[in-house]
């Protein structure tokens, strides 16, 4: 089953600026991709708490796509290490829809520039993000997929990939769970 293993790093003080990040990325061979547009639209489970379980619910709009993602508990005490399942849906409407009519409710849109890179380092296909995440500010995400046994190189894979780059302190919180941190009266 496929894992996904995440880290963050909030671009702030003593961090690299986005432009050398990028800069250094495509040094190290990366390729840049389109810019894109995201709005993550989090759901609440009507009979357990995520915020618990640690688990999410969310439609992703990017550009005229929309996606349906599950993310189970983590299962890492360092990287976001956890179950991702994924499907592509007809629209944000109506998935909206399917999931209100189920129980759920709407908490929160997480809305973001997304600066994608593609690379294949030392072996290891990553995704790196630069992400300029409304209300929040700049962050760094470096993502690759796993599957159980082996979360716990690919997350070490991933500590080195961000050490070249210059970025150190990551942050295992979600952007909701740091927007509704910054503002919990936000929540949609």
């Amino acid at each position: 089953m496929p894992i996904e293993v995440e880290l963050k790093f909030p671009l702030a003080d003593a961090a690299p600026t986005a432009e050398q990040v990028a800069e250094r990325l495509e040094e190290i061979g990366a390729r840049a991709e389109l810019p894109r547009r995201q709005n993550d639209h989090y759901y609440a489970h009507p009979g357990r708490d995520f915020a618990v379980t640690d688990e999410a619910l969310r439609i992703r709009e990017d550009n005229d796509r929309a996606w349906l993602t599950y993310k189970g508990p983590l299962i890492d005490d360092v990287a976001k290490t956890r179950l991702e399942l994924e499907t592509g849906i007809e629209s944000v409407e109506v998935g909206d829809r399917i999931l209100q009519a189920l129980g759920f409710h709407p908490v929160r849109i997480v809305s973001k520039q997304r600066r994608p890179f593609e690379l294949q380092w030392q072996g290891i296909p990553v995704e790196a993000v630069i992400d300029q995440v409304t209300g929040l500010g700049e962050f760094v995400e470096l993502e690759t997929i796993s599957d159980v046994d082996g979360h716990q190189a690919a997350r070490d894979h991933l500590l080195a990939l961000a050490a070249t780059l210059g970025l150190e302190h990551s942050e295992r919180r979600s952007y909701l769970g740091l927007l509704l941190q910054s503002d919990p009266s936000a929540a949609d």
